[in-house]
């Protein structure tokens, strides 16, 4: 006879859940001295910073009798004004704009159109091509004959000296060539089937794949140009033409004469020190590019990474 034998059902094992690996006491040490001494890397980078903001909200009388740290002390914010009103600042600050703006733009732009043909194999001279660009990191012509070089083609006192003679960085362009080469080829391949050209290859497929090294080197431009001073320190003499950072670089030499120029009024201009001025001028040229960073951090690492590492 046969019978229909109900099985009750097996409910499902539970998967037990992975233990991760332990780790020895000797591993958490170093752990925790890494975290520690980073951390302190990173305090001794910052309390600069945070001193140079307390000076410029801090009152005359504190700053000149030193008690100023961390913390600012009488809290006034007439500093800012006094500094921000003050013409030839505001003339820097737009000249150092227009400089990071407009040589990043062109750097970017010329360093890409250099790092494409150079990443690919069939380029005829291709090696001696690198070579060159090599031979220019590590040797130079000098200063008096590259002055002399830009006092011959008319470019000392003019803006275009900032920013066209590196134009070409040729380790950004390297990083740039090597994501390149790190493309797939059949991405071209099949581009010219339908019948692309290289310019066409250049700004449809290899350009938007290439965001986060292309922001990475952008990024670079742009802190290198908003950073530079030597350069207008030496090719420029034109006060309405000197950037911001060369301003700061008088400033920190003679307070007195930003002092003497500003255009407050002289009631205020009594109650302001000329350390806290100073502060206020280094913390105002530092914010632009501060602002920028947020953007293009997510690019940032993995720019570095996959661009500078050739797989």
């Amino acid at each position: 006879m046969n019978s229909l034998t109900t099985q009750t059902p097996v409910p499902p094992r539970r998967k037990r859940r992975s233990k991760g690996i332990r780790r020895s006491w000797p591993e958490k040490l170093f752990d925790v001295c890494n975290y520690a001494l980073f951390a302190l890397i990173g305090l001794s980078t910052l309390l600069p910073f945070v001193n140079l903001l307390a000076k410029s909200l801090s009152s005359e009388e504190a700053v000149f009798a030193g008690r100023v740290g961390l913390l600012p002390i009488d809290l006034q914010f007439g500093t800012y004004r006094y500094v921000l009103e003050d013409e030839a600042f505001m003339g820097a600050l737009r000249v150092s704009v227009l400089l990071t703006v407009l040589g990043t733009a062109c750097s970017l732009l010329v360093t890409t159109l250099t790092a494409y043909p150079l990443s690919k194999p069939r380029l005829v001279g291709r090696k001696w091509l690198l070579l060159l660009f090599i031979f220019t990191m590590l040797f130079g012509g000098g200063l008096i004959p590259t002055y002399l070089l830009m006092h011959n083609l008319h470019l000392v006192n003019t803006l275009s000296v900032l920013f066209l003679p590196s134009m070409v960085n040729v380790f950004n362009m390297l990083v740039i060539k090597n994501y390149f080469e790190g493309l797939p080829d059949s991405l071209e391949e099949s581009a010219k089937l339908d019948g692309a050209g290289h310019i066409r290859i250049l700004l449809f497929i290899y350009l938007p794949l290439s965001l986060p090294v292309l922001a990475t080197i952008a990024l670079f431009f742009a802190v290198a140009f908003w950073n530079d001073y030597f350069n207008a320190m030496i090719y420029i003499s034109n006060p309405s033409l000197k950037p911001l950072q060369l301003f700061l670089k008088e400033l920190l030499v003679s307070s007195s004469d930003f002092l003497r120029n500003a255009t407050m009024n002289p009631d205020q201009a009594l109650n302001t020190a000329p350390q806290s001025i100073q502060a206020a001028s280094i913390i105002l040229a530092t914010v632009p590019i501060l602002v920028v960073y947020p953007f293009l951090q997510k690019y940032f690492v993995k720019g570095v990474l996959v661009g500078s590492v050739k797989e």
